[in-house]
């Protein structure tokens, strides 16, 4: 994450981040639909790609005319990030290509939950006693939604898992790079970067889609790009401790898309883990620390 810009707000705008907060939550479950209507016809290193493409493509204009990219103190941490970008954005896909799309989400709550054991082990910050407690939670939560002893967990989980982690990584690696370059800089790179890297790595499994497929792509591209943007201002215009709850949203709107396009009713046991998962999050997170500053996106 970025380091932390205070931020200025009056009473118009938490109304207005909240909303922001809302349609990204829609703009999450298009795109879990999404994936889920290209499975077994569009590789996930495809949907990679053009993910990136497409939304490098809507954000271009911005780049070439406001970001000095030149600037940047860093040059191959912009390549490994994007390629753990890009990494984690494809296990998420074959989650949600495979498994329950309420329970990827579920899982993807995990994140600050790993965000946290790295940067005590690596980072080196104190490990208190509220955020163990969040991590065990957090563990307990996820097992909860993994249902482990119930006739096996679903193996495209374990890519949601995976995904999480890869995502904690890049977090961290932001919180070192953010003390040296700007956030547009961050944002610039990552997308500039992840592009290519797509690109090389669809050409192993290229099969070009058709019209119809092409077009979902080219959405998802856009979505994505857009929901980047939503985030990024909502985020300025109010505090973190207010807008992280929010973030809770994405639960109940996938669920919702879920049953509308697949019929897929999420379990009991899905919505009591996540619950459980988002609560330790929040603790782990510290929202009181971080409660008058904006934390912005990871522009992926």
């Amino acid at each position: 994450m970025p380091v932390p810009v205070p931020v200025k707000t009056d009473g118009r705008a938490v109304p207005i981040a909240a909303a922001l907060m809302g349609v990204a939550a829609v703009l999450n479950g298009a795109d879990a639909v999404i994936v889920r209507l290209l499975a077994g016809e569009v590789h996930p290193l495809i949907i990679g790609f053009t993910r990136a493409a497409f939304g490098l493509a809507v954000v271009l204009p911005w780049i070439l005319t406001r970001v000095d990219l030149a600037a940047s103190p860093y040059r191959w941490l912009h390549l490994v990030r994007a390629g753990l970008k890009l990494a984690s954005l494809v296990a998420f896909f074959v989650a949600f290509a495979h498994a329950p799309l309420s329970d990827v989400v579920a899982i993807n709550f995990t994140m600050p939950i790993f965000l946290t054991l790295g940067a005590w082990a690596v980072l080196g910050e104190r490990m208190t006693l509220p955020k163990l407690l969040a991590v065990v939670a957090g563990f307990a939560g996820m097992l909860i939604v993994i249902r482990p002893g119930e006739g096996g967990m679903n193996p495209a989980l374990s890519f949601a898992l995976a995904g999480a982690v890869l995502t904690a990584v890049i977090q961290l690696m932001l919180r070192r790079m953010a003390l040296r370059d700007t956030t547009d800089r961050l944002v610039a790179w990552n997308l500039l970067t992840m592009a290519p890297l797509g690109l090389l790595a669809a050409l192993f499994v290229w099969q070009t889609p058709t019209p119809a497929q092409f077009g979902l792509l080219a959405l998802q591209g856009a979505l994505g790009a857009l929901n980047m943007t939503l985030l990024t201002r909502a985020f300025a215009l109010a505090e973190a401790s207010f807008l992280a709850p929010l973030d809770f949203l994405r639960l109940p709107v996938v669920a919702a898309m879920a049953f509308v396009f697949f019929g897929e009713v999420a379990g009991v046991s899905t919505w009591i883990g996540a619950a459980v998962i988002f609560g330790a999050t929040l603790i782990a997170a510290g929202g009181a620390r971080y409660g008058r500053h904006r934390m912005p996106p990871d522009g992926s």
